[in-house]
This record gives structure tokens, C-alpha cells and sequence, in this order.
């Protein structure tokens, strides 16, 4: 059982440790030891976050031409690791360097890949993952199995795992591995690196999220979202429907093909709530759903769910929240 620790100068993904809690409990229903792979320059110290997060083995690949990645260097090196160690499944977080290294090393190596997955069991009397993710459009949860390639893989957002608490002081074992490769034999090389300075909120780390969807019937009904999320000092999200009716940004979509959310607080105005939506935002912690219909399976997840009229309810709402704004209560601390 190996998980891809991904970092990026140094600074381990969130989705990496959240992957090792996962790992660490498959790997004990397998009786196998759970063993990270990291690459990178200047990543060994890297390893005792690892072990703390509940990995038993770190492989590790230090060179300086695996600075900043490169789906070339990374996918040799991963599959050099394979090829020699034999691991029977891989997990990788579906971050944008998650995912090309997974692609690619399925390819090399010939194997499959479960892209996007929400749930992770496996078998142990036949050794097989089942890796489970909505499919037909987010109608139903389709579980694949990888019978007759090894290593099975998978792919699995941030915020859909929990990583363990960490243990100080775990310990592990250390396996060092070379990349052999000269910056000669690349096609590829990094000129310069654009960081992304925009203050656009993190919907990830947001504590209230107020969601809206088609139910809302154009972009003018939409902007009650963003009326009760100044009350709240809340980030305002959306359903694929009202992404694609182009009234919000793309940014801004929670679902299966958007962002995976787990506020303290998420308000769902006016979504129906199919899987493709609920699996991006069902484990927040308090999902408050306004929908007219009794039926909308939203309700299904829902902590409090109101059957009524959105643009009644949440008028009323914000009324509310104003009055006890202004009675000094803290809305968002």
C-alpha cells in the first residue's frame, strides 16, 4: 500500500496526510505496511511528517533536477520505484500534479486508474481495491476493481479523507532510490514560475459556505446567495447548473467536477442535490437545505432542511442574522 506524498517546495499537500490516514487503514485490513514515495530536491527531512501521519516506510527520491516537477522525471522515477519494489496499490491526491503522475505512470507501467474517487475499501481475501466514485453523470456510485494489473491505483480529491491524528516521534524506515536522469536526457524545462497572487477565497477553507443552484431560475435570483453571505461573512458557491448557466464562476462549482467542501456551515439554496453534487459537500459538518420540493434528495443529507420558497425564506433570514449582528452575537468567529 503506497500513497504519493506531494509537495510543492518543500511543503507537504493536505490531500498527502489525509491519503496516509486512508492508506493506513486499508494497509492494516491488507496486514501490509503502509509506505509513502516522495520526490523532490531537499525532501528527506520530509519523513517524519510521514511517519507521524501513519506511514511505516518513506521512499525517497532526492536530486536536484526534481526541483519543480515534471511529468517526464516524476513518472521515470515512480516507475522505477514499481518496477523494483512492486507495491499492489497506489493512492495519489487528485491535485493538478497528483493527477498528470498518475495518468502517466498507468500508461508506462500499463495498469488502471480510478480517477476522482469518494470512497476506499478493499477485498483481502483477493488483495483488490475497490475504488468507488459517481458515474453516468452523477446518477449512480460505480465501485472498480483492477483484476489483472498490478499496481492498482487511484486517485482521490482533498477533503474526502481524514488524515489521523499524528503521533510525535513515530518512527519509520528510510529507503533511499536514485533518479538516473541528467538534465540532458529532459525534454522539458522550467523558466520561471507565475504564482498565483489573486485574494480570491479559498472555498477549501472556508467555515460558512452559502450554495446556490438552478433552483434560483436566473443570475438575478442568484444574488440572494450573495446577500445572505455578507451577513454571514460567508463564501458563496454553486451547483454545476448554475456554474454552466454562467452565473458564477467556474471557481466557484462544488461537486464531483468542482470543489470539495467541508465548512462548518453549508447552505443549500435551491439545490436539488444529486450525487454529483452531495459528494463535494456532505461532509460538512451542519447542511442546512431551502428547497420547495419535500423530495429534492438534498433533504436526504440535510441537518435542517426548510420546504419552502427560497426567495421567501431567505429574506427572512438575513432579517435575522442582521438583528443579531446588531445585538452584537458573532456570526462568523
Amino acid at each position: 500500500m503506497w500513497v504519493f506524498i506531494d509537495q510543492t517546495d518543500g511543503v507537504i499537500a493536505k490531500v498527502s496526510l489525509e491519503l496516509l490516514g486512508a492508506g493506513r487503514r486499508l494497509a492494516d485490513k491488507l496486514e501490509t505496511p503502509l509506505c509513502g514515495f516522495v520526490l523532490g530536491d531537499g525532501v528527506r527531512d520530509l519523513a517524519d511528517t510521514c511517519f507521524e501521519y501513519g506511514a511505516d516506510k518513506l521512499f525517497v527520491i532526492d536530486d536536484p533536477i526534481l526541483r519543480h516537477y515534471r511529468s517526464e522525471a516524476y513518472m521515470k522515477g515512480v516507475a522505477d520505484l514499481c518496477r523494483k519494489h512492486k507495491p499492489e496499490i497506489i493512492l495519489y491526491g487528485a491535485t493538478s500534479n497528483g493527477k498528470d503522475l498518475a495518468s502517466a505512470v498507468a500508461t508506462e507501467l500499463k495498469t488502471g486508474l480510478t480517477a476522482d474517487c469518494t470512497m476506499l475499501d478493499v477485498n483481502p481475501s483477493q488483495r483488490l481495491l475497490e475504488a468507488s466514485r459517481p458515474a453516468f453523470g452523477g446518477n449512480i456510485m460505480a465501485t472498480i476493481l483492477c483484476k489483472n494489473h498490478r499496481p492498482q491505483m487511484a486517485t482521490v480529491r482533498s477533503k474526502v479523507m481524514k488524515a489521523i491524528e499524528p503521533i510525535k516521534g513515530r518512527l519509520g524506515e528510510i529507503i533511499e532510490e536514485p533518479i538516473g536522469l541528467q538534465e540532458s536526457d529532459l525534454r522539458t524545462r522550467v523558466l520561471d514560475i507565475v504564482r498565483d497572487t489573486s485574494q480570491r477565497i479559498k472555498l477549501d477553507e472556508a467555515h460558512i459556505i452559502v450554495a446556490g443552484g438552478k433552483g434560483l431560475g436566473d443570475e438575478r435570483g442568484f444574488q440572494i446567495c450573495y446577500e445572505l453571505a455578507e451577513v454571514l461573512n460567508a463564501s458563496v458557491g454553486a451547483s454545476r447548473d448554475a456554474v454552466e448557466a454562467g452565473w458564477i464562476d467556474h471557481h466557484y462549482q462544488i461537486g464531483q467536477t468542482g470543489i470539495t467542501v467541508t465548512p462548518k456551515i453549508y447552505f443549500a439554496i435551491a439545490i436539488s442535490g444529486a450525487v454529483q453534487h452531495i459528494v463535494g459537500m456532505q461532509n460538512s459538518e451542519f447542511i442546512i437545505a431551502i428547497n420547495k420540493d419535500p423530495e429534492a434528495p438534498i433533504h436526504n443529507v440535510a441537518t435542517y432542511s426548510i420546504v419552502g420558497d427560497a426567495f421567501e425564506i431567505v429574506p427572512l433570514l438575513i432579517e435575522e442574522f442582521q438583528k443579531a449582528r446588531k445585538g452584537g452575537a458573532v456570526i462568523n468567529g
